[in-house]
């Protein structure tokens, strides 16, 4: 299957490269550096969880 490099855009193929998603080493090696020096970062969780607990209490609370 053919992709772009996430860091070079380069067309990148995901059976013969031992790299992959990543064109070459380079390019795995800077998105490594990248997490390292906190450039990326996960802004917050996709679900909140309290909502969630919430709102399965107040479901069986309503079934009792």
């Amino acid at each position: 299957m053919k992709f772009h490099c996430p860091i070079c855009r380069k067309p990148t193929d995901s059976d013969p490269n031992p790299e992959f998603p990543f064109c070459s080493e380079r390019c795995r090696l800077l998105d490594l550096g990248a997490w390292a020096s906190e450039k990326y970062v996960i802004s917050e969780p996709v679900i909140d969880e309290s909502s969630s607990e919430t709102s399965s209490q107040e479901a069986d609370d309503e079934r009792n």
